[in-house]
Parts: C-alpha cells; sequence; structure tokens
C-alpha cells in the first residue's frame, strides 16, 4: 500500500470512528431525554395532570414564562407524549450528530425561543405543554444546518428530513383545535436561528 492510500484509508477510518462515537452519543442523549419526559408523564398522570396546569406556559401571564422551561417535558396525556416521541427520537438524534454541546446549545435556543414566542402570542390564560416546539426545532434546524455550514454530509440529511417530515409543516397553520401552531412556528423559528448563530465559523481568506 503507498503511502497516499495508507494517509487515505488512516482518514477515512478516523472519520468513520468519529461518526459513529456520535452517532451513539446523539442516541443516548436522545434516549435519555425521552426517558425523562416518560417519567414525567407518569407522575402528571399519577397527580391528574397538576403539572401541566403548574409548570405550563400560560399565555401573556408573567408568571407563565416560568413554564417555558419546563412546558417541552409535559404532555396532555400519554397519547400526546407518544405522538411526539418518534419524531422527537429521529429529529434530535440527527441534530444531535455533529456535537453534544452544540445540541444542548441548539436546545436552549430553541426552548426560549420557541417559549417566549408561544407565551406572547397566546391567549390570555392559555396553558401550552408538550415537545412538538422541540420537534418544529429541530427539524428546522437539521434543514438549515446544511445550508449554513455547507456540509455535503449535513445537506443530505436536511434533504432527506425535509422529503419525509415536509407534511409536518401543516402543523404551522392556526386550523387545528387544541394545537399550539404557535409553538410550532416559533420552535421552527427557533431552530433556524440557532442554526444560524451555531454555524460553523470559516477562516478568513
Amino acid at each position: 500500500m503507498s503511502d497516499y492510500s495508507r494517509s487515505a484509508y488512516e482518514s477515512a477510518k478516523r472519520r468513520a470512528g468519529t461518526l459513529l462515537t456520535g452517532a451513539l452519543s446523539a442516541a443516548l442523549v436522545m434516549i435519555v431525554l425521552l426517558g425523562v419526559m416518560w417519567a414525567v408523564e407518569v407522575v402528571d398522570f399519577t397527580m391528574n395532570g397538576s403539572l401541566d396546569r403548574e409548570f405550563g406556559i400560560v399565555g401573556l401571564e408573567p408568571s407563565g414564562l416560568m413554564g417555558i422551561f419546563f412546558a417541552p417535558f409535559l404532555h396532555v396525556g400519554f397519547g400526546h407524549l407518544m405522538a411526539n416521541s418518534l419524531p422527537l427520537l429521529i429529529l434530535g438524534f440527527l441534530a444531535a450528530l455533529r456535537g453534544i454541546g452544540r445540541f444542548f446549545a441548539a436546545s436552549l435556543l430553541i426552548i426560549v425561543i420557541g417559549g417566549i414566542g408561544t407565551w406572547a402570542t397566546s391567549g390570555l390564560d392559555t396553558v401550552t405543554v408538550g415537545a412538538s416546539g422541540l420537534v418544529f426545532g429541530y427539524f428546522g434546524y437539521v434543514l438549515a444546518r446544511g445550508i449554513f455550514d455547507r456540509r455535503v454530509f449535513d445537506i443530505l440529511i436536511g434533504i432527506g428530513v425535509a422529503v419525509v417530515y415536509y407534511s409536518i409543516l401543516w402543523g404551522l397553520l392556526p386550523n387545528q383545535q387544541g394545537i399550539s401552531w404557535q409553538g410550532h412556528l416559533f420552535g421552527l423559528l427557533g431552530g433556524v436561528i440557532s442554526a444560524w448563530l451555531l454555524r460553523r465559523k470559516r477562516e478568513a481568506l
């Protein structure tokens, strides 16, 4: 084997190892995150849903702003949580592939931007809970990351996500009773903004 071939092989081996490590870390983080959500829902079930009312985002109520950080972990029953679990697992995993630190930063930005937007545009005393804001946020983040980072791998992931999950964009329309389109819209915006703020820095020429 020539020195060039050996170097190319070692480089490919390192990239594969890095990708595998990132995938395992991303999977572990998402499994733990979902596990926490399910544990919280079990507790909320035993308390007749009182956690939703106490820690959800209460529209236009100053004290309801604290719910921004708790609402993504709360759901209106197990059916609500089940509907969010698979897309959250898949999109969160793809969002976390580029590094756990970057993923947590993006998640925080999505929660804050999505939560404040939901609080400001929801009706007075409206209580909003659920991880769908994160789902839309990760969707927007994965799509925009490929555009802003200009990595072929991320662009391909973004295209795949767009093809498979484009139908969730119907959730942005304010025509579904009991569904927070505000949380979806501002979660999506939070994901795009996160991808821009956390984009890969390029060296000046």
